[in-house]
């Protein structure tokens, strides 16, 4: 595997609990190097024409380039690429600060998410492993009770939360 990727997508299907670990090899990433092209190769895989966009068909890819992580300032990027609510058509975005490489260090090229969970549940990566945890208890929140309370749930306050 080239340097700077983990060789690890984690595929996370909301409606049935299951958590898969993909892992593609050399020419995969040489064809979809990160950020979009790799997200956009989830979408046109696994997701049927004509869904909607809010609906549990759409699916939603956290992804990282092979430079995330990096000691170079600006560097610290995630792009996230669904079928967008707004316009109908696939779109991307992409964010920084700190989650994207906290990611990249937990051991995940990417996270492609599918499904709908039946309650409220979050995501805990950590050490190339990662668990769905009930999240019942920060529904309704503002984003910094929610991360209050997951640094306290899980016993550490530099924890990098990405949430909506």
């Amino acid at each position: 595997m080239p340097n700077g990727y983990h060789g690890r997508i984690l595929l996370v299907n909301l409606s049935t609990g299951e958590l898969e670990v993909e892992q593609p090899d050399e020419s995969f990433y040489r064809l979809y190097f990160g950020g979009s092209p790799l997200g956009l190769y989830y979408l046109l895989r696994d997701m049927p024409q004509g869904i909607d966009p809010l609906g549990p068909e759409n699916i939603l890819v956290l992804a990282l380039s092979v430079l995330t992580g990096a000691p170079i300032s600006g560097l610290s990027r995630l792009t996230t690429v669904a079928k967008s609510p707004l316009s109908g058509v696939i779109g991307d975005s992409q964010s920084g600060g700190f989650f994207p490489v906290e990611m990249k260090f937990a051991g995940f090229d990417a996270i492609v998410f599918k499904g709908r969970s039946e309650e409220p549940v979050y995501l805990w990566v950590h050490n190339g492993e990662a668990e769905l945890r009930p999240a019942q208890h920060l529904w309704g929140r503002v984003t910094g009770e929610v991360e209050a309370l997951i640094h306290e749930e899980l016993g550490d306050s530099k924890i990098q939360i990405a949430q909506c």
